[in-house]
């Protein structure tokens, strides 16, 4: 009997991860991953993970005052290209919440081999856009899985 996974991913130990397989819409002319798609499957991991954890974007835009997040910078390193047809996995940790912002890092893997990696720095915003500390609640869910500073992704 094969293990059933939950649509958005499951907890190995600190980690998250996400299976995505790749269809024709997500590829070049020559089947190849179109390297902006990398950034959409990262950000389902980073959701999916907090989603796990219990932290829901549309409750936190319920908030009073609303919170959301945007990214300040993302560094992606490509190393292998994704086809059609794979199925991946995105591989998602958080490393570390101070003030507004939250670290962390990510890989995209085909049979445990990195194919993107990318280091994430994300901020809590208000509604005018303007940073804002991450609530008790975030930091108290994000805390039993802050990896160590440059750890990197398993």
């Amino acid at each position: 009997m094969t293990e059933k996974r939950p649509q958005s991913g499951y907890m190995q130990g600190r980690v998250h991860v996400l299976p995505v397989r790749i269809y024709y819409e997500e590829t070049d002319f020559t089947g190849i991953v179109y390297h902006a798609n990398y950034l959409k499957f990262f950000e389902r991991g980073r959701t999916d993970f907090l989603r796990t954890i219990g932290i829901h974007h549309k409750a936190l835009w319920a908030l009073d005052p609303p919170l959301a997040f945007a990214i300040r910078s993302i560094h992606l390193d490509f190393q292998k290209p994704a086809e059609i047809d794979d199925i991946l996995e995105v591989h998602t940790q958080y490393k570390k919440v101070s003030g507004a912002s939250i670290w962390a890092d990510q890989a995209i893997k085909r049979d445990g081999n990195d194919l993107v990696t990318a280091s994430v720095h994300a901020v809590c915003i208000n509604r005018e856009g303007r940073p804002r500390r991450a609530p008790l609640t975030i930091r108290e869910a994000l805390t039993p899985y802050l990896g160590e500073e440059n750890h990197g992704v398993p």
